[in-house]
């Protein structure tokens, strides 16, 4: 999904950031933040459970006959609906949205973006199969600046990834990133690394 030369472009945009700043910068990217594989039955025991009502009243068919086709409508359907191509297809945009966020918050967590001493910890994370990016930033950072000022580091990384750029992407979201947290958060005194300088692929 990323080549080692995007790996090491965004590596070097992170540390090049935070020589301008207290704050913490860490890039997430995931194939998918779900399998939904539960859509897609959902989606193929609907189908089988209209097929009796057609052959009931339309066939001489006996029960048996009938609920051996419910249940090879239901079996074909779920093998076409789970393939990748359809799956990402027939779930809701809002429920892939949903779980691309929780899966961002999870990772925040996860890589303690919440626990850096000023609180000044950014998440830059972007889900490929739900086309879904988002910037989470801790408290300390967050409280200081405008939503629109991460909406455009956001638009920067999707236009990247659009455009099949990924590691520019990331870079200028990484630069716009490093642009806030400079202006509010300076080095200071406090100069060590907090966080791993690098990408995550889930």
């Amino acid at each position: 999904m990323m080549t080692d030369s995007d790996k090491a472009r965004i590596t070097g945009a992170i540390r090049e950031a935070e020589t301008r700043t207290a704050g913490e910068i860490f890039c997430v990217i995931a194939r998918q933040s779900s399998s939904y594989r539960l859509v897609p039955l959902a989606w193929a025991s609907a189908l089988a459970l209209l097929v009796p009502f057609p052959l009931l009243v339309f066939s001489t068919w006996p029960p048996s006959a009938i609920y051996i086709v419910q249940l090879a409508v239901f079996a074909i359907a779920a093998v076409v609906l789970l393939q990748p191509a359809i799956r990402f297809r027939i779930v809701p945009r809002q429920r892939k949205h949903d779980r691309a966020h929780a899966e961002a918050m999870r990772q925040f967590f996860a890589h303690g973006l919440d626990r850096t001493a000023q609180r000044t910890g950014v998440l830059i994370f972007a889900s490929a199969a739900e086309r879904y990016a988002e910037i989470v930033a801790d408290a300390g950072i967050n409280d200081r600046v405008s939503k629109q000022v991460w909406d455009e580091a956001v638009a920067a990384l999707i236009d990247g990834i659009r455009d099949n750029r990924p590691g520019d992407g990331f870079v200028a979201a990484i630069e716009k990133c490093g642009a806030v947290l400079a202006a509010h958060f300076p080095p200071g005194a406090l100069q060590r690394d907090e966080l791993p300088d690098k990408l995550v692929e889930l």
